[in-house]
């Protein structure tokens, strides 16, 4: 008998719901003092739906310190009421939290836990300024608090009793986190899991452990939580040192050549220059491009990456070049070592190191301030490997920053990207750049793949080095072209570089504008060249000083910060231009907008009202004289929904923007709210027409009349948030689980959608 595997995981998902419907939830913050905490519970219950009561025990008794037996007590009776609550303590040990856990309030409550694991020196500086705290923890005392009982942190885990864990590295993370709990409301449920943890206990053998030498972590790098180590190597005693200065047995222990490690010595204790120390050389790390997933011979790699490091380390001057991979006894790194001693190359300005790139510097001790991705031809997170790794440690900052480069990449080219302040990788690394490289495949089961083709393949690895290295080449340009009080502040420790009012590059003058726009090139051929769907992609063979925006077939120098549109992308904005060469492709013409379906519509019915002006790329451009435009495009937009909820009465439409539009050109989506399409697919899909992403016209056209520009939201978070159904706000963990929900799900749509026109219905008879 056939089963029905579709039926069956809807049932799951529909005995899931049914179980969950009401429960209460008990989040228990996890926190240093200053983390945050107090404001986060603040914030959600002054905006949410749901009854929340929260527990602090610095107010627990009449709104004074109290006990920790008191704040269980008070946590159980609201649990009973039917109340959700916050458990505002700093929790930083399993012990403190395990109460808390274990708490029998004879009603059924999912644990959570959110862990505001902020940077060390944020949250000491929050304290030290902060007046009237209720726990009269503030001023010069707090300090010390706070470094102390971050020396004791435990993170949870879920096998502690939590159902569900968050963990918010930056504020970026914490607004999406106090976002998700506003929007729960008393009927909906959060997805299960552990989510945004970065640093997971390292997995060292204990046998190796007692064989290393105990060291502390360099003093100015962040909390404890950063200490933890995830490769076994002892971190370094010394900012300056490049790697702990062990025994010859320690270092055979864990895999590392004695003469390594000789010459790593010597390189700590010395300089490339007598007047530059170690921390002020800009370094550059990289992993061995394609012999990981694309299976290049590493015999081969070798030799190449050899040749072409001999080629370029004399043109370095004061800077260096380090060749890293995770594993001990890497065969890429020996062989590489072997083949570099025989060529007599400097070991001061290149060797190997073994390490986790992303933690360099807070793990091993080796501050680089250039790191290169081994990235897919997208330039997309994911995959496996140094690509996700990298895109996951830097966070969104660094996937917002690429797509401002380039959209893909050629193999055997490179594009450096200027690594925003704001990303973990920064302020904690110190990593001021990422160069995403891409080489040959030789894996046959990879797409596009060389089918063993060494001929084509070195030539393709002997471009991607060569653009590896221009590009860091004209790093070191831009940075030798500073003024000496801003080349002085590269040499900021990581957490330095979190002061914006110390970031070198908020210091460049106007005259400097060349050098910023050097600093973060993005080279392209002079012919265009093509990547899949005739994307724009980047090219670092051939350079030059220009980038931009793509406009038709000529490039319109902007700041560093301009969009870029790939051709693709372009095709709204042609059609709007010239109506007359795409006339049956149009379901109406008018003298200010056009109207045609969605090419990939993501419902049963997509439309798209096109605005027909020229310099709208998107709401962004939208001001008060374009108030008629908008109210045109809202009153076609509603005829078309109008017409088609003739045809068929059971269906529901929206008019809106897309924050940040992936096509050039403002135009209005018309969606219908069945999402029945097979062309919805991802995450990114569904949170576009589903989170503050998605602006309704009727509150776009509000904005333009009250403040003369529309309210541009942080984008990224929205498009990253967890699945939830746009009725009922249940989460789900895929697209098949939501879109099986949704089919079935007959909860009315939530109260906000349900006025001041949102939605469009038809009539009631």
């Amino acid at each position: 008998m056939a089963v029905d595997h579709n039926k069956k995981d809807m049932d799951i998902d529909n005995k899931g719901e049914e179980e969950q419907k009401g429960k209460p939830v008990m989040v228990i913050l996890v926190g240093a003092p200053g983390s945050g905490k107090s404001t986060f519970c603040e914030r959600v219950i002054g905006s949410s739906l749901r009854p929340w009561t929260r527990i602090c025990q610095d107010t627990i008794n009449n709104g004074k310190a109290g006990t920790k037996p008191q704040c269980l007590k008070r946590a159980a009776a609201a649990l009973k009421e039917g109340k959700s609550v916050f458990i505002d303590r700093c929790n930083l040990d399993k012990e403190q939290r395990s109460d808390f856990v274990k708490l029998d309030c004879g009603a059924q409550v999912d644990a959570h836990a959110v862990v505001l694991d902020l940077p060390a020196k944020l949250c000491i500086s929050r304290s030290i300024k902060r007046t009237g705290h209720e726990g009269n923890l503030q001023g010069g005392k707090a300090a010390a608090v706070v470094n102390r009982m971050l020396q004791k942190k435990e993170l949870p885990k879920l096998n502690e009793g939590f159902a569900r864990i968050v963990f918010c590295h930056n504020e970026n993370d914490v607004e999406a986190t106090i976002k998700a709990y506003t929007a729960l409301g008393p009927l909906d449920t959060l997805s299960n899991g552990c989510f945004g943890q970065k640093n997971p206990d390292a997995k060292i053998q204990l046998g190796i452990m007692k064989f290393l030498k105990k060291v502390e972590a360099p003093s100015n790098v962040g909390s404890s939580s950063d200490s933890v180590q995830d490769s076994a190597y002892p971190q370094a005693s010394d900012a300056n040192n490049i790697c702990c200065k062990g025994t010859t047995k320690d270092s055979l222990l864990l895999g590392v050549a004695s003469k390594e490690v000789k010459e790593r010595e010597n390189l700590a204790k010395g300089s490339v220059d007598a007047d530059v120390s170690v921390d002020e050389i800009t370094t550059l790390a990289f992993p061995s491009i394609s012999t990981a997933d694309f299976q290049f011979n590493n015999e081969t790699a070798a030799d190449i990456i050899v040749e072409k490091v001999e080629e370029f380390v004399n043109k370095l001057e004061n800077a260096r070049l380090v060749l890293v991979d995770l594993t001990h006894g890497s065969k890429i790194l020996s062989l590489v070592r072997t083949k570099a001693e025989k060529r007599n190359i400097d070991s001061k300005k290149f060797f190997t190191f073994v390490g986790n790139i992303t933690q360099l510097y807070s793990q091993g001790g080796l501050r680089c301030n250039v790191i290169a991705n081994a990235a897919n031809w997208r330039l997309k997170p994911g995959g496996g490997g140094v690509n996700a790794a990298i895109f996951t440690a830097a966070g969104l900052a660094l996937e917002t920053a690429t797509k401002e480069r380039a959209n893909s990449l050629l193999p055997g080219h490179a594009v450096v990207v200027p690594l925003p302040s704001d990303s973990p990788l920064y302020t904690r690394e110190g990593v001021s750049h990422v160069i995403h490289v891409l080489g040959p495949n030789m894996n046959p089961q990879r797409p596009n793949s060389l089918n063993n083709d060494y001929n084509k393949g070195c030539s393709i690895l002997r471009e991607a080095y060569t653009s590896l290295f221009t590009g860091f080449l004209s790093i070191l340009r831009s940075r030798s072209k500073l003024p000496r009080r801003i080349s002085e502040k590269l040499a900021l420790t990581p957490l330095d570089l979190k002061d914006p009012s110390l970031d070198p590059r908020n210091h460049l003058t106007n005259s400097d504008q060349k050098i910023k726009r050097d600093d973060g090139c993005v080279y392209e051929r002079s012919k265009k060249c093509k990547g899949a769907n005739n994307e724009t992609v980047a090219d670092i063979s051939a350079p030059s000083s220009t980038y931009g925006k793509v406009t038709g077939d000529k490039i319109k120098l902007e700041g560093p910060t301009s969009k870029t549109w790939g051709s693709w992308a372009q095709a709204l904005y042609h059609i709007a231009m010239h109506p007359e060469k795409h006339k049956d492709e149009l379901l109406e013409v008018l003298d200010d907008v056009l109207v045609l379906n969605d090419l990939y519509p993501k419902a049963c019915k997509h439309l798209l009202v096109l605005a027909r002006h020229e310099g709208l790329d998107g709401l962004v451009d939208v001001h008060q004289e374009h108030l008629q435009l908008l109210m045109t495009m809202h009153a076609v937009g509603l005829k078309w929904a109008e017409k088609l909820l003739h045809e068929d009465s059971s269906m529901v439409f929206r008019l809106g923007y897309h924050l940040a539009p992936s096509m050039r050109q403002l135009h209005l989506h018309v969606i219908s709210q069945d999402f029945n399409s097979n062309h919805l697919k991802n995450k990114k899909h569904w949170n576009s027409f589903n989170t503050a992403f998605f602006r309704d016209s009727v509150d776009v056209i509000e904005e333009i009349k009250n403040h003369g520009k529309a309210t541009i939201k942080d984008e990224d978070s929205q498009l990253s948030m967890e699945l939830q159904c746009h009725r009922c706000r249940s989460a789900h963990p895929n697209i098949p689980r939501l879109k099986s929900h949704i089919s079935i799900c007959q909860a009315p749509f939530p109260h906000a959608l349900l006025e001041n026109g949102h939605l469009v219905l038809a009539p009631k008879t």
